[in-house]
């Protein structure tokens, strides 16, 4: 497969089929790249909340400012980032590499020391924003592993997010709304699919040193 070509393919899709849905195993695929995506130090300081239900994507539909993607497409997945990192998210990361790799928790402990080090020094803003920022790596994960699977999405920040938090029931002391993805399929009636692609040539984009 040629990827560059899927991403060629690919657009913010601004409205969908309705009637086409994402097959299980597709979007399970989708899912696992998005789990198998890079995080700092490994983290993972986030949450990916499907919403498959025609009746959680209704609640949402007031939150978006457009809602057209919202309405039409076959699944949404909000990103959430987490408010704080504390010693039992921490602890539960480390018996999950000591399970995982069959490693004693007593060789971790510089692992364990580098990532309080790095906890201690961000204030709480700075911690959010690290972690914001951990969830548009996930968001792009998503996006090329949908196009690979030539499923259609659009990535999504009009929304008020103290109002999806509020549907989701989340709680605003340790997570909030991140940026979400509406997945489908591109409906026939979008006329931006047969518009060309508007991107910086190579030498706005790019500096050889």
């Amino acid at each position: 497969m040629d990827y560059l070509e899927q991403l060629q393919k690919r657009y913010s899709v601004k409205k969908f089929d309705g009637e086409k849905k994402v097959q299980q195993e597709i979007l399970e695929r989708i899912m696992e790249a998005g789990k198998l995506s890079a995080s700092s130090l490994g983290l993972q300081p986030y949450e990916i909340i499907v919403v498959a239900s025609d009746e959680m994507r209704e609640k949402l539909i007031p939150a978006f400012y457009n809602p057209s993607q919202i309405t039409t497409c076959s699944h949404l997945m909000v990103i959430t980032a987490k408010n704080g990192i504390g010693d039992e998210y921490i602890n539960n990361y480390f018996s999950h590499i000591s399970d995982t790799r069959q490693i004693p928790l007593d060789n971790l402990e510089l692992f364990r020391k580098s990532i309080d080090s790095h906890m201690n020094r961000l204030s709480p803003e700075s911690l959010m924003s690290w972690a914001e920022k951990q969830g548009y790596i996930v968001l792009g994960n998503l996006m090329f592993a949908a196009a690979l699977e030539n499923v259609d999405t659009c990535p999504m920040e009009g929304f008020r997010q103290e109002v999806i938090d509020e549907i989701l029931n989340l709680d605003p002391k340790k997570e909030k709304t991140c940026v979400t993805l509406a997945l489908g399929y591109r409906s026939a009636e979008d006329h931006f699919q047969n518009l060309k692609k508007v991107r910086k040539p190579n030498d706005k984009l790019f500096k050889f040193m």
